[in-house]
């Protein structure tokens, strides 16, 4: 494999003085013409610049996107399907995302560039489905800014319930987020490392916290356990009773689930911009699995042990951390203060989430838009290498959170909101189908994946486990609209999946691509080499160093 590592980008495209595009071969049928000015050639497309070191690549591995859908969402799941439920809903929505995260791992360990799996699907699968990938991904991240961003508003009413100010609210959240990303990936590097150290230090005060009192350590000393598993229950069901409700209401966690999940690929979409790449994000990769399991799993755990599916609490409209199962039970635990503490957290919470999905939707914006498939206008870079027509445009976008503030735009935003949620499924099937066809492609040309710096040695059935639940996701996440059928509801359910396929068909059958055969996959083209992006790694030698580098 070093022999092709070794393969340099000019040798690539100097053959015969013709470029030669990964995505498209060297059929001129569809071939995308070099342009100076937007630096086009295949051998040289990232003008963006490694500035994310190795803590802030870590920290947006597992908290990057870590939103108001884990803190109040929990909540949601279990009042839906009981604290059983729950938890087995969970387990399958994050097994279905940790398969996706170590399918891209993979990949991008192989090509760390600008386009991340968008692009892979191009180069791997066809260059159609790779634009319906990157373009259903790009739209996914765009509408779910202004959603964050209402949803921070929104927790603020817990200290504010002035409807009148939501708009100040908004506007100025709206500019601090364009702010972080416009000042560029350093800002952005560093507001994401302490957003998530806030973030984390939430989740593991909450589930220790949660513990106390379930144990019987807060103020009134009531002793919990595992009560509200036997009364009302560990399964709630929903619209039809008995042993169907039950299986009912799992499938309505996973919806739910998905929105607290999605957003972990972010790693791989920083890729271009990490320094040592390959090393750092193989890092990130292998101990998401642990993180998984703490955060979110044990987190569901300890939900479901303090409050009963059935409270009344839980179940209200309330949007701010009022609705939180760990402050409900804080609450009447007796004790005081810490509400506020955690409403605080989430609200900062939710700014991050908008803040990552802002800069995922503009480096996806600028990787369609090097390789021809979005205007080239969007693959402009400033000298410090910020994309910084495709912040602006995704940053605007921000600006749809005002719809919310309008009663009368409220349902068409949720809409999108829903919108969004599919859209993340169908990213990770294409992640994990992009990944059997890079699996059959190295093991077609003969080129050892183990020798890569991150491998999975639970591939390829992991992708298959992905693209078996994710096709679930996709076709039954609207099972309860043909309970009591209207239009509307169907429509946000399902027409992500007629979206998709018209990108796929209309860029297949305008550029004329075709899917392509294992031996014909270009794994080299434009890909740096290890030499490229990988310095020498010196171990820590001190005590702190050594602490720093287990926790990052």
């Amino acid at each position: 494999m070093s022999a092709h590592l070794e393969k340099t980008a000019s040798q690539d495209h100097s053959t015969n003085g013709s470029s030669k595009d990964p995505e498209k071969g060297v059929d001129p049928a569809y071939v995308v013409p070099a342009e100076n000015k937007f630096n086009f050639h295949p051998a040289d497309l990232d003008r963006v610049q490694r500035r994310l070191k190795q803590r802030h690549v870590q920290m947006i591995a597992i908290a990057g996107t870590i939103g108001t859908g884990l803190f109040l969402g929990s909540g949601a799941s279990l009042g839906r399907a009981g604290p059983a439920g729950a938890l087995i809903g969970y387990i399958i929505v994050g097994s279905v995302a940790y398969s996706s995260l170590c399918a891209v791992g993979e990949m991008t360990s192989h090509a760390p560039i600008s386009g991340t799996f968008p692009h892979f699907a191009a180069r791997w699968v066809d260059p159609a489905w790779g634009f319906a990938t990157g373009a259903n991904y790009f739209y996914t991240n765009l509408i779910t800014i202004p959603a964050e961003v209402t949803a921070a508003v929104l927790v603020l009413g817990f200290w504010d319930e002035n409807h009148s100010h939501q708009i100040g609210y908004t506007a100025l959240l709206c500019v601090a987020m364009s702010a972080i990303n416009i000042f560029g990936v350093r800002w952005f590097g560093e507001s994401e490392f302490f957003f998530s150290i806030i973030k984390l230090m939430l989740i593991t005060g909450l589930i220790i916290a949660g513990l106390v009192i379930d144990l019987g350590g807060g103020p009134n000393h009531e002793r919990i356990g595992f009560r509200y598993w036997r009364d009302p229950g560990a399964f709630n069901t929903y619209l039809k009773e008995g042993d169907t409700g039950r299986f009912l209401a799992i499938l309505g966690v996973f919806v739910q689930a998905g929105f607290s999940f999605q957003g972990m690929e972010l790693v791989a979409v920083s890729a271009a911009e990490t320094e040592n790449p390959r090393r750092n994000i193989a890092k990130a990769v292998r101990r998401v699995f642990y993180r998984i399991i703490f955060f979110y799993i044990v987190g569901i755990i300890v939900t479901g042990m303090l409050v009963p599916y059935n409270d009344d609490a839980l179940l209200s409209a309330a949007t701010s951390a009022a609705q939180s199962p760990y402050v409900i039970a804080i609450r009447r635990a007796g004790i005081s203060g810490l509400p506020s503490v955690i409403n605080a957290a989430v609200f900062s919470s939710a700014f991050s989430a908008g803040n990552s999905f802002l800069y995922c939707a503009s480096r996806i914006l600028y990787g369609l838009s090097v390789r021809g498939q979005a205007p080239k206008i969007f693959a402009y870079c400033t000298k410090k290498g910020l994309p910084i027509i495709a912040v602006l445009f995704c940053a605007s976008f921000s600006l749809l959170s005002f719809m919310n503030v309008s009663n009368a735009s409220g349902q068409v935003f949720t809409w999108f909101v829903n919108l969004s949620t599919i859209g993340g499924f169908f990213s990770w099937f294409s992640i994990n189908l992009t990944y059997y066809r890079f699996y059959c492609g190295m093991k077609a040309q003969g080129i050892d994946r183990t020798k890569l710096i991150y491998f999975s040695s639970m591939q390829p059935w992991l992708s298959y486990w992905g693209m078996f639940w994710n096709a679930f996701f996709i076709l039954f996440n609207g099972f309860d609209v043909f309970f009591d059928f209207n239009v509307s509801d169907f429509f946000t359910c399902y027409i992500n999946v007629a979206l998709f396929f018209i990108f796929y068909f209309g860029w297949k059958i305008w550029k004329k691509t075709k899917f392509w055969r294992a031996s014909e996959m270009d794994f080299w083209t434009g890909v740096p080499t290890i030499e490229e992006t990988e310095t020498e790694y010196v171990p820590p030698r001190t005590i702190s160093g050594k602490i720093f580098e287990a926790l990052f």
